[in-house]
């Protein structure tokens, strides 16, 4: 099993779907974009997003486990996703690229 690098490609945010349906958070995302993470395999990385987690497990998984190749064709690197978190509010956009190196 390799190690799975993840990149912080993009956030965005809906202030007018904030406003009309989010109740007020005290603890909004605070991901920066360019921050990069490393899955350790399967396992998540320290300080990553639980719920981008929930996302983007399934992906990590695969290229840990040198699969790739997502939906025939669909990456111009098959080892790699671009994956988004559930959020609807302050979606967040993570590139998931496989490694070389074998995780510990």
């Amino acid at each position: 099993m390799n190690k799975v690098k993840i990149t912080v490609m993009r956030k965005a945010s809906y202030p007018d779907l904030i406003e009309k349906y989010e109740n007020p958070i005290e603890n909004p995302c605070d991901i920066v974009e360019g921050s990069v993470y490393i899955a350790n395999g399967w396992q998540k990385p320290e300080g990553f997003c639980d719920s981008a987690w929930e996302s983007l497990s399934p992906f990590v998984m695969m290229l840990a486990n040198g699969r790739g190749d997502f939906y025939e064709g669909w990456m111009k690197d098959p080892m790699s996703a671009m994956i988004s978190c559930n959020d609807g509010f302050r979606p967040v956009s993570f590139l998931v690229e496989a490694m070389d190196e074998v995780a510990d």
